[in-house]
Parts: structure tokens; sequence; C-alpha cells
């Protein structure tokens, strides 16, 4: 593949495979939404009866918050570097797919704890 043929949404990684670009774009401005749905969700936790579940639950949300942060500085720095950046949106995709777990796991948890 000649990279220089390819459309500027794609770049060529250093085994040569094909990898979309732009991706960074939506995961920026959706982790930093995602921070805010975990910081929302720790503040209404707060509202109920607390406990050891809650707050088992609040840090788990607390850790996924973190975890939706360094999606966004990872994608961040991805659009910023114009020559090392598809390395750095790959992580964000995999981080951000983790946070999103983190979070799944984080509502069964909350739904259980609700009595």
């Amino acid at each position: 593949m000649d990279p220089v043929a390819l459309p500027p949404s794609h770049c060529v990684d250093t085994a040569g495979k094909l990898f979309p670009r732009g991706l960074s774009a939506h995961i920026l401005p959706t982790s930093a939404t995602m921070i805010g749905v975990c910081m929302t969700v720790l503040s209404i936790g707060h509202l109920g009866s607390g406990g050891q579940w809650r707050m088992l639950i609040d840090k788990l949300l607390a850790v996924d918050a973190l975890v939706f942060l360094v999606s966004a500085l990872l994608s961040f720095i991805s659009m910023r570097s114009s020559r090392f950046g598809a390395p750095y949106e790959a992580r964000a995709e995999v981080v951000f797919i983790g946070g999103l777990g983190l979070l799944a796991l984080g509502a069964v948890a909350l739904a259980f704890a609700i009595s």
C-alpha cells in the first residue's frame, strides 16, 4: 500500500496495516461525557443510605472516571500528533472500551445494591 495514495481519513501503521483515523474525534468528547456520567452517578449515590456496597461502587466509579480521563488524554495526543497519532488512537480506543466495561459493571453492582 502506498501511504501517499490513501485518503486523509486513513493512515498506515508500522506493520503496513490500514488504520482508520478520526476515531479520536469521537473518543475525546464521549470520554469527557462519560466522566460526567460517572461523577453524576457518584453524586446521586450519596443521596441514599450508605453501606459497604455503596463505598465499593463509589470507588469503582471514581476509578472509571480516571480511566475515561486517560482515554480522553490519549485521544487528544493522537489528534495533536500528526506523525505518531495512530498508536495513541488505538490505545485510546482500548482504554475507552475498558472504561465502558467498568461502567457496565458499576451499573450492575448499583442495581443489586439498591434495595
